[in-house]
């Protein structure tokens, strides 16, 4: 394979790009720094297909990225592969505003065939390659220029490696029949709305007890501040207020200003500056949540009491059972919840209860929480076996 020298001119990356557009498949990766900003800051993005490879540098003066935002994100013809590529697909989803596709993700694809969870870029490739990768550079600032040969080295190998292993776990998918369970992984992964950020929905992701409807209004208007105010200081939003400190204030307001030297977490100027006065506003600005926008106790963990959750157990028992027999990860087989769920009486719009999950999976639970199906020991393993159900009221 051809490894160019790092690419800092608009024509060569041009040239590049319309020699990868005819490839079957392109494996990408970028590297980036996001410790004190916001919005990430691109640094570094490496791409190969199985002739060539190369970095790019999208800090050099004047380069223009545009034929390469070309072809990760209109060519429809090249399939785009990635390891873990979430962080990767935001930032490309922020500099133009949607995702690559078609789309392969081969972490997720390394759970079909049995390869842990979520097994890391390092493990990948000593359990394909038998290659142990030089972690040397894993801590580099990459925004920082020059960068020297190894930091280069270390960053196109992940692509490199990449692209010599997509096309083995491809066969590898085709003899297990298992490549078309990931179709809809990689579409829900490519996704435009998983990577934005609208500020009144911030407050979905903040751990917050209560129920109460002024309390999450609260809630809701002082995330929507905090995400405006961290995007319109390119800032973390963990610095301009941490979510415990969100929460508290949501719950426990101040009625005044100077009421905010006294909360835990925030500075006592805030009792008179600026930043402070913002906050004030958003509480005042808060209105009670209505009541569908009130999230439910869990939206995939209902009450189960003691009998149901004796049942999700059973389910849990049972998903062991059959990843071990099926040599695949149990996370792709479930969504969080789901279980709980299907025991709580649940059956809409749950995934197990749907497609290839349903029939190596789904269909088995629904027996067992019906009470057509147990388990026994055999051999000293367990497995599962049908039962007949017995009428409660004799006949």
């Amino acid at each position: 394979m051809k490894i160019h020298p790092l690419i800092t001119d608009s024509r060569e990356l041009a040239a590049l790009c319309e020699r990868l557009s005819e490839a079957p498949f392109i494996a990408v990766d970028t590297e980036f720094m996001r410790e004190s900003t916001y919005w990430p800051i691109l640094c570094l993005i490496q791409i190969a297909d199985q002739n060539e490879a190369a970095a790019i540098d999208p800090l050099a003066k004047d380069i223009d990225l545009t034929p390469l935002m070309d072809l990760l994100t209109n060519n429809k013809n090249v399939l785009k592969v990635v390891h873990a590529g979430g962080q990767d697909l935001e930032i490309i989803c922020k500099m133009t505003g949607t995702t690559p596709h078609p789309l392969f993700d081969t972490q997720i694809a390394a759970m079909a065939i049995g390869q842990a969870e979520q097994v890391g870029y390092a493990n990948l490739v000593d359990g394909w390659l038998g290659i142990q990768l030089d972690k040397g550079a894993r801590f580099t600032d990459w925004s920082r220029r020059p960068l020297d040969a190894r930091q280069i080295e270390y960053a196109i190998a992940d692509v490199t490696h990449l692209s010599t292993i997509f096309p083995m776990m491809i066969e590898k998918l085709k003899e297990t029949d298992r490549g078309w369970w990931l179709n809809d992984e990689m579409e829900r992964l490519a996704d435009p709305t998983n990577y934005v950020t609208e500020p009144a929905d911030a407050w979905r992701r903040v751990k917050f007890q209560s129920r109460n409807p002024e309390a999450l209004g609260r809630l809701k208007a002082l995330a929507a501040w905090r995400e405006k105010e961290a995007q319109r200081k390119d800032m973390p939003r963990g610095r301009i207020m941490k979510d415990e400190t969100l929460a508290d204030v949501a719950t426990h307001p101040p009625r005044e200003q100077a009421g905010l030297a006294k909360v835990r977490g925030l500075s006592a100027a805030w009792a008179k500056n600026d930043i402070g006065e913002r906050v004030m506003q958003a509480l005042e600005r808060a209105e009670p949540l209505s009541k569908d926008e009130i999230p439910s106790r869990s939206p995939r963990t209902p009450g189960l009491g003691k009998e149901g959750a004796l049942v999700a157990d059973l389910l849990k028992l049972l998903l062991k059972i059959r990843s071990r027999e099926m040599n695949v990860a149990s996370k792709l087989i479930t969504r969080a919840g789901d279980l709980d769920a299907l025991a709580a009486g649940e059956r809409d719009g749950l995934d197990i209860l749907a497609g290839w999950r349903f029939e190596v999976f789904g269909k088995d639970a629904l027996e067992l929480v019906e009470g057509r199906m147990g388990f026994t020991v055999r051999n000293g393993r367990m497995v599962m076996s049908r039962t007949e159900v017995e009428d409660d009221e004799p006949s």
